[in-house]
């Protein structure tokens, strides 16, 4: 879990605003696809995915890996990676956490071996 998001708070808001970077989140949700994949999903040209895309992955809320084809090519997938946002205010101060897939596993993870008495 990331107990702010980024530098600035807000600006995990302020992408989850942005239309296209939510359309970019649900659909890449399921399985990874590929920018063009994507553009298609989405209604976006592949520069405004791409932009998405990098900043999407600056604030963790979004991965890319390289896959390998059977014919030996290479080509980027991008897949989800957030499980929730919450945004809470503390006094005066705003905060915004984001719980992802690899947290919840690694919380899954500790826990399991704090239940076996920790080896």
């Amino acid at each position: 879990m990331q107990p702010n998001a980024g530098d600035d708070p807000g600006s995990v808001l302020d992408l989850l605003a942005d239309p296209y970077a939510r359309r970019i989140l649900t659909a890449a949700n399921g399985e990874p696809m590929t920018a063009k994949a994507l553009s298609e999903a989405c209604d976006a040209s592949l520069p405004t995915i791409y932009r998405r895309v990098d900043t999407l992955d600056d604030q963790g809320l979004l991965e890319e890996t390289r896959v390998v084809d059977p014919d030996g090519s290479h080509r980027r997938v991008y897949r989800t990676t957030v499980e929730s946002v919450r945004a809470t205010l503390e006094g005066d101060e705003l905060q915004v956490v984001v719980d992802t897939r690899d947290d919840l596993a690694s919380n899954f993870t500790d826990l399991w071996e704090e239940l076996r008495g920790g080896d």
